[in-house]
This record gives C-alpha cells, sequence and structure tokens, in this order.
C-alpha cells in the first residue's frame, strides 16, 4: 500500500463509506470514524442496529473514502468480527475509549456494537 495512504489511517480519524443500499440497491455514503487497532482497520459503533452494517451484511464490499489528509477511494470488503473473544480485545483498546464513555460497561459494547476489519482490496 502506498505510503501516503499508510500515514493518512495512522491518523485520520473520519472517513466517508459508501455502501449499496441493501433494500434501494443504490449507493449510500455516509461519514463515519474508523480506528486503527494493531495495524489493522476498525468501523465498529456503539451498541444497537446501523443502516451501514447492514448493508455490509447483505454486501460486504464497499469504498472506503480518505478525505482528511489525503483524498483518496479505497475499495474495500468488510470482515465482520463476531468471535466475543475477539470483540473484546478490540474493542479494549485505548484508541475506542470515547466508545466505552458511551455505555454502562465494555460487555455491552462487546455484546451489541457493530464491528468490522476493513480489508483493503489495492
Amino acid at each position: 500500500m502506498d505510503k501516503k495512504i499508510q500515514q493518512a489511517l495512522a491518523q485520520d480519524e473520519v472517513v466517508d463509506i459508501t455502501t449499496m443500499g441493501r433494500k434501494s440497491g443504490q449507493p449510500r455514503r455516509i461519514e463515519i470514524w474508523f480506528r486503527q487497532v494493531n495495524g489493522r482497520i476498525y468501523i465498529t459503533g456503539t451498541p444497537g442496529p446501523r443502516d451501514w452494517y447492514a448493508n455490509l451484511l447483505e454486501n460486504p464490499h464497499f469504498i472506503f473514502h480518505l478525505k482528511e489528509s489525503l483524498q483518496a477511494d479505497l475499495p474495500a470488503r468488510a470482515r465482520f468480527v463476531l468471535s466475543l473473544a475477539e470483540r473484546r480485545v478490540i474493542l479494549s483498546q485505548p484508541v475506542m475509549a470515547w466508545y466505552h464513555e458511551q455505555v454502562d460497561s465494555l460487555d455491552d459494547l462487546v455484546k451489541g456494537s457493530p464491528l468490522i476489519e476493513v480489508i483493503f482490496q489495492v
């Protein structure tokens, strides 16, 4: 992967993602935070249903749009993190601190949050 893209992934926090609407079949672009944990890129949220996640369940391919320090449209695929043990390791990391503040316990986050690893297709 290009060094400028690697640098952006290391320092940026906000991107847009474009998923395909599961009902409409139309592209759906939203702004979302991402986090890097042990060199891997993750997208999560607070517990509860999310349209972006439901769209990815239907079609795991999407576009990851860098837009802060660098502009680039990166084809990607979602790897759904379903193992509770793996989810706990990822969601307990210090870079996930904001999410911890939004829930009563780490258990709530682990059990109820959408969580994907971004697998770049470049």
